[in-house]
């Protein structure tokens, strides 16, 4: 069925007959989202957090619970994008006999991405976990002095 004999001629409708199409035809040109990228996307979404800035500073706070310090990075990419990410596995099944009844806590990766400021000092980050609670401080660049008036001096010609 043509969309545009319907009235529809909208990129929008345009690319939802090409979907289905695509999914009649066995056309591979418009591929799903990879399996990493939906990991990412859910563990982005489960992970919270708090941004708080102070004058000199960005402080984000993320809840990492039962994660070691060994086992969470924090890295700077792209040159302005903040990257916390972790993982926690699962213990195993079966240690002494005992076996699981009700599994509730989370498992799996944790991850958030932030934009910095342009002032963010990306040299200047530190990073404390404790009790569960990273803590990560992205220093502000000090702000760019004004620019002082030049006297020229005017000569006779």
């Amino acid at each position: 069925m043509d969309m545009r004999i319907m009235g529809f001629d909208s990129p929008l409708f345009s690319t939802l007959q090409h979907i289905l199409d695509g999914a009649d035809e066995g056309d591979k040109s418009f591929s799903a989202p990879t399996q990493t990228y939906v990991r990412d996307a859910k563990a982005m979404a489960a992970t919270p957090a708090d941004v708080k800035e102070y004058p000199n500073s960005y402080v984000f706070v993320v809840d990492m619970p039962g994660l070691k310090s060994g086992n969470i990075k924090v890295q700077v990419e792209d040159d302005n994008v903040l990257l916390i990410s972790g993982e926690r596995k699962r213990e195993a099944e079966e240690k002494d006999g005992a076996k699981y009844v009700r599994m509730e806590r989370r498992v799996g990766k944790f991850m958030r991405k932030f934009s910095l400021p342009e002032n963010a000092n990306t040299d200047a980050i530190s990073a404390v976990c404790q009790d569960g609670v990273l803590t990560v401080t992205v220093e502000k660049l000090p702000p760019p002095e004004p620019k002082k008036r030049k006297a020229i001096e005017v000569k006779v010609a």
